[in-house]
């Protein structure tokens, strides 16, 4: 038994050092840092690009700011007076001067009369033309006018014909000063826009506000061909993302709750949400349990991500992964043994579906080979302790 007990400690360091050469055997969460770096393969066959994190990346990373209505589409009051457009209603009033004209009572000889001095013509819809009928003026464009603009050209057209007279054009009910408002909405519906002009939270309010949590809600404002999407936090918190709504906008809310995915050698292994505005790495790897003492690798504390192509070509411009219109598999290096490594993580942004992994410690695969030795030489090793060795 003594000369046992001699090979067996004699054997466990060799095996142990032996298993260094081949811990691809060994039970383990994921691959370590050196297989990610390595996997990342040649310039011939490469599977993802592999960047570390330091200064210059986070200044190019920066540049991948969210996007801004500001910045998109400016902040411009719209014009005091809309203009009418096709489909809206439209009422006009006539007054004349005295009585006896074409839209006046007659003028009774015999005794004073009080009667109506004006005509109000009923509502009408702007025709694809662009025209509405005026009696004794004809057909009126009114298509790109405002309200002042057209009273002019009717009471123009009214000269000789009415006695002085004087217009009051009125929209009853507009569709192109208007707002469409969808998605996590109340009311979904078109939000007319007033004379003193409304802002992007007016817009929402009036469609009865989000149905979502404002952390989860995003709003895509479309505007011509142009569409940008931003956190409603943001718009919320920042009143210069709250900016004015035109005619024709249409606002989308959209639900999508941000998560990261914390996997590896990390305190909390599971997909992982944050709020709309985005967390740092510090942050993902607080939320996330930070690294593991006994397991993890400082060294290998990872990021896997997809970058849009204008990304990659700051970052690897001659990168052979890069394809047109389509995202490219990126992975980022943070060496926590570095101490400016710790200002590194504070300004580097985790994105939606980000994977965050952590590599386990080359010295915890050696714990597991000679654990699985020691177990399985041990009097008592049985086949269920020699798995709870690996573990």
């Amino acid at each position: 038994m003594k000369a046992f007990r001699f090979n067996t400690r004699g054997l466990l360091p060799v095996l142990a050092l032996l298993s260094l050469g081949g811990c691809s055997g060994i039970p383990t969460s994921g691959p370590s840092a050196g297989d990610v770096a390595d996997q990342a393969g040649t310039a011939v066959a490469q599977q993802y690009e592999f960047v570390d994190i330091d200064s210059s990346v986070i200044d190019t990373l920066r540049h991948r700011a969210p996007d801004s209505f500001l910045a998109h589409f400016g902040d411009y009051r719209p014009s005091v007076e809309p203009h009418i457009g096709v489909g809206d209603a439209v009422s006009v009033t006539i007054w004349e001067a005295s009585a006896g004209g074409l839209f006046s009572a007659p003028l009774v000889a015999d005794r004073f009369t009080t009667g109506s001095n004006s005509a109000t013509i009923p509502e009408q819809i702007v025709g694809r033309d662009g025209s509405i009928s005026v009696p004794y003026a004809g057909r009126i464009q009114v298509i790109g006018r405002t309200t002042q603009d057209i009273q002019k050209v009717i009471e123009k057209a009214l000269e000789g014909k009415a006695i002085q007279p004087q217009v009051l054009v009125n929209v009853a009910h507009s569709v192109n000063n208007t707002v469409t408002v969808t998605g996590e909405v109340t009311n979904g519906a078109r939000v007319p826009l007033s004379v003193r002009g409304d802002r992007l939270l007016d817009v929402v309010a009036a469609a009865g506000g989000v149905k979502a949590p404002v952390n989860e809600t995003y709003v895509q404002l479309s505007r011509g061909s142009a569409s940008v999407r931003v956190a409603l936090s943001r718009v919320i918190s920042n009143p210069r993302e709250n900016i004015f709504m035109r005619p024709d906008d249409e606002l989308t809310l959209i639900r999508d709750p941000q998560t990261f995915l914390a996997y590896g050698a990390t305190g909390r292994n599971a997909e992982i949400p944050f709020d709309a505005e985005g967390i740092t790495l510090a942050q993902a790897l607080a939320k996330a349990g930070g690294l593991l003492d006994y397991r993890s690798d400082p060294q290998g504390v990872f990021i896997f991500r997809y970058e849009p192509e204008s990304v990659v070509r700051a970052l690897r411009p001659n990168s052979t992964l890069i394809q047109h219109g389509r995202l490219t598999p990126v992975v980022y290096r943070l060496n926590l043994r570095d101490a400016s490594s710790l200002f590194a993580e504070q300004s580097f942004h985790i994105v939606n579906r980000d994977l965050l992994y952590v590599s386990n410690a080359p010295l915890t695969e050696v714990n597991k080979v000679v654990n699985i030795f020691s177990t399985a030489l041990s009097p008592a090793g049985s086949a269920a302790s020699v798995y709870a060795g690996v573990r």
